[in-house]
């Protein structure tokens, strides 16, 4: 505890961290004012150290497997809030400088992501049941960043609005071919089919994935229209009016960035443009951190846009525009982990106890990653000719409202 203790000593200034060591001596860390006041319990005696030696990883590994605990009715929320209102504290340990010296160095191998371990890394996260899904996210079973016109909106209603900013900036009209990189449950695509009249192929390599999809495509009567392919994007053949992907470039790792813009590009008609939404950080270039690499998203990397656009340079795209949304992950992930913690019993029936505390610390980092860290979304319009994208954004404008006032 004597190493740990000389940690919190200078992390902690926002807020006061209580610390109940497995012999049930209490220290406590901080000044009460700036930030929640936390009590955790250690209940055997490597707790501290390992939290001292490489503290995101262990506090989430501790609190999973119950070695760690939040005392007096606080949550896990509680304690990551506190964390992130001193985060400035923790990366200027030399300890920790250190440590991120390493990731940073082995961020190509964390993100390595060959043809078919690709696919093993995203079946990590997306094979679990539908139903699990279906407990905490909305009717559309959408598992990205919606678009929110005010933070009160209804998440349904703000999914729905992301799919209809989507659609007006990839200006489709009736027959269209369009593809879509990273499918998920199949929302955007029986939208674009339904709404615009586009003839749609959505490629996943999740089969739990597909096979949601296909019965939604089914039952919204678009099957007809809609094809859902089990393939990696780099092994997709053909041309197509348009392109988009949600969500998905944060699984392909940086040192596939080039291969996933030349794959955008050779997909697209000479005429075609593309929409890309991802995750960002407004900080140069990182490394992903070691609770979500190792148990979440395994070769997953969220870019700077310095290495979104250094790719789209050397492969040789325009960017014909750039939207960044900076709150609306927050507001979206809060509603997740509401939701989460509303169905807890349901969740902990169906995937048991350490799963639903594994992912309620990764859903309280993420919303607090896009609250007080450098996380964002962004928005691409991209294309191989200058004028493929029209050279006025009016039109975007213009579409979102033809489309909202349909009701689609």
């Amino acid at each position: 505890m004597r190493l740990l203790a000389t940690l919190l000593n200078k992390f902690v200034r926002n807020g006061r961290l209580t610390v109940i060591d497995h012999d049930g001596a209490r220290r406590s860390f901080g000044s009460g004012e700036g930030g929640p006041d936390v009590t955790v319990r250690f209940h055997d005696d490597k707790v501290a150290r390992e939290l001292f030696f490489n503290p995101e990883l262990a506090a989430g590994e501790a609190y999973m497997d119950g070695r760690l605990t939040i005392e007096d009715g606080g949550s896990v929320f509680d304690l990551l809030l506190l964390f992130s209102v001193n985060r400035s504290g923790l990366a200027s340990h030399p300890l920790q400088q250190a440590l991120r010296r390493v990731w940073r160095a082995l961020k190509r191998v964390h993100q390595s992501n060959p043809l078919g371990r690709a696919a093993q890394h995203a079946r990590h996260h997306y094979d679990h049941p539908a139903a699990f899904y279906r407990l905490w996210l909305d009717e559309t079973m959408s598992y990205s960043c919606a678009y929110f016109t005010a933070p009160d909106v209804p998440l349904a209603e703000a999914q729905r609005a992301k799919m209809r900013h989507i659609a007006a900036k990839l200006k489709i009209s009736p027959g269209m071919r369009v593809v879509e990189i990273g499918s998920g449950w199949g929302s955007l695509a029986c939208y674009l089919a339904k709404a615009c009249g586009a003839t749609v192929t959505a490629i996943n390599v999740s089969p739990e994935q597909i096979a949601s999809a296909r019965e939604r495509a089914k039952a919204e009567g678009v099957e007809d229209r809609v094809t859902f392919v089990e393939t990696d994007y780099r092994q997709l053949e053909g041309t197509f009016d348009r392109l988009v992907s949600v969500g998905m470039m944060e699984h392909v790792g940086v040192a596939y960035f080039d291969d996933y813009f030349r794959t955008v590009r050779r997909l697209l008609k000479p005429e075609g443009f593309a929409m890309i939404h991802a995750i960002g950080r407004m900080s140069p270039p990182g490394s992903t951190a070691p609770f979500i690499r190792k148990h979440i998203f395994p070769g997953g990397y969220v870019p700077a846009l310095s290495e979104v656009f250094a790719s789209t340079e050397r492969t040789g795209l325009w960017v014909a525009d750039c939207e960044v949304l900076r709150l609306h992950y927050y507001w979206t992930i809060k509603h997740w982990r509401e939701r989460f913690a509303a169905e807890r019993t349901a969740v902990v029936a169906m995937m048991g106890e350490r799963f639903a505390r594994m992912w309620e610390f990764y859903l309280a980092a993420v919303e607090l990653g896009f609250l007080h860290g450098s996380n964002m979304v962004f928005q691409l319009l991209l294309a191989a000719k200058r004028d493929a994208v029209p050279v006025i954004r009016d039109y975007i404008v213009d579409a979102e409202r033809a489309l909202g006032a349909g009701a689609r």
